[in-house]
């Protein structure tokens, strides 16, 4: 307990504790000036929000120009194809006939981008039934024009026409002995003229913007290309088994192949008399692995077949079976296929009628092989 000694130190004690009053008064009243909800709070920065992607609805109301481009190239080169249906004359028939008569070979020859182009001319031509090649005319100039013999003919290309590596082996070709058929974009050009024939690729525009890089014209050329080569096709009355026959490999060559390829023959094949003891029929069956055995007569013609799976219907109602012969067992009139005919027929007959394996058979009957359906499942017929 504090004990003043006279009123002066009250009074003094007294006005100190009103200053600090006054002072918690003054704090108080900042702070809740400070709180009150009147004043804007302080604003932070946020980050910024990433760009929403636009809708393919959004993106297609105005055409990119990559796009714009695109179609325009398309358009320009589609005229081109069109194009050259007019400039298609009684020319195109001399050299559809020309090519078709010949003995030797259609060697192309061009440089740059037509020197591509005469590839896969050549490429086209070879594969549908016309021999043909492609020769570099710088090589050609250097000693390769050996390669070219009396009676081809020389399928030159050039958009000019003025290609002064094909110009200059004009008169040595035709020395040799070989018909010139020039494919140009201007009829008038030093090739059209030193040819034997020309056939226009003629043009009004390249597509490419700056009017330099071949676009529309080695489409052109391309085009015409495909279609000597289609109507050389069809002039030599080119057929499925003709293209099969250039083509034995990759997907396209298995949808060729026939029967007679994939069949196994001679001693592969199940076959027994038709006086065959069933013991030994049964030991034919498991021997050769196809499980059906051919029951022939004497002079080797089909009269029947034996299944495993008609062995387990003839042992279910016969006990006897082992003391008869092929000839009881049989089947009569099995289902045969012709050699020559396409392996896919071969499948589809299996599966219509639910067998494994079928019999190759002669016009005559006499069996020639047999297929099995696991001799079908590598070449993608399924």
């Amino acid at each position: 307990m504090l004990v003043f000694a006279d009123d002066g130190c009250v009074q003094a004690l007294m006005a100190y504790a009103a200053a600090a009053l006054s002072e918690r008064t003054k704090a108080r009243k900042i702070a809740l000036t400070a709180a009150d909800c009147t004043t804007p709070p302080a604003v932070l920065p946020c980050p910024a929000m990433p760009k929403p992607r636009k809708s393919a609805a959004i993106r297609d109301a105005k055409i990119h120009p990559a796009i714009a481009e695109a179609r325009r190239v398309l358009e320009v080169e589609s005229a081109a194809i069109l194009g050259i249906i007019d400039h298609l004359d009684n020319t195109f028939v001399d050299v559809v006939e020309l090519i078709n008569s010949s003995a030797g070979r259609v060697v192309t020859m061009g440089l740059g981008k037509s020197g591509i182009i005469c590839k896969k001319v050549s490429a086209t031509l070879a594969s549908t039934g016309t021999p043909s090649f492609f020769l570099h005319p710088a090589e050609a100039i250097h000693g390769d024009l050996g390669m070219i013999v009396r009676g081809d003919i020389v399928l030159a290309i050039s958009n000019s026409g003025e290609t002064e590596e094909l110009l200059r082996l004009l008169p040595s070709i035709k020395r040799i002995g070989a018909e010139i058929v020039a494919i140009t974009g201007n009829p008038n050009s030093s090739l059209a003229k030193g040819a034997d024939f020309h056939l226009s690729a003629a043009i009004s525009k390249e597509a490419c913007p700056l009017g330099l890089a071949p676009t529309a014209s080695t489409t052109a050329t391309l085009a015409l290309g495909d279609a000597l080569a289609m109507a050389l096709l069809m002039r030599k009355g080119f057929k499925e088994e003709d293209f099969a026959f250039l083509h034995p490999g990759g997907k396209l060559g298995k949808r060729f192949l026939r029967v007679c390829d994939l069949m196994h023959s001679g001693a592969q094949i199940p076959v027994v008399p038709l006086t065959t003891p069933m013991h030994d029929v049964i030991y034919e069956m498991s021997a050769k692995g196809f499980g059906i055995t051919a029951v022939v007569d004497d002079q080797n013609i089909l009269a029947g077949a034996i299944s495993d799976g008609d062995l387990r219907r003839l042992l279910q109602v016969d006990a006897e079976i082992l003391q008869k012969t092929a000839a009881d067992c049989m089947k009569p009139n099995p289902v045969t296929i012709d050699g020559n005919e396409l392996a896919s027929a071969a499948l589809e007959r299996m599966e219509q009628r639910k067998i494994t394996s079928i019999f190759i058979a002669d016009a005559s009957g006499r069996v020639e092989g047999i297929i099995h359906l696991h001799d079908l499942w590598g070449l993608e017929l399924f």
